[in-house]
């Protein structure tokens, strides 16, 4: 079974692009993109949101990191 797509929210690809970590966001494989995405949107209070959109951003500079898990990135 596949999961719905979810959208990209404005503030998102907002501060994806301020932080310059578009090109770290797409090296990412669909199913974390679609995780982050889906974990965003499902918070019910804006500060969860940011709170969330801060977490994905940290992780994307680090590289290493998945939901606050060790992540080794895609094989080369």
């Amino acid at each position: 079974m596949k999961r719905p797509l979810n959208p990209m929210p404005a503030f998102v690809r907002e501060a994806l692009e301020a932080k310059g970590l578009m090109n770290a966001y797409e090296a990412r494989p669909p199913y974390q993109r679609n995780d982050y995405l889906g974990w965003i949107a499902r918070a019910k209070l804006p500060a969860t949101q940011q709170k969330r959109l801060a977490q994905m951003l940290d992780e994307l500079k680090q590289g290493d990191v998945y939901m606050k898990m060790a992540w080794r990135g895609m094989p080369r």
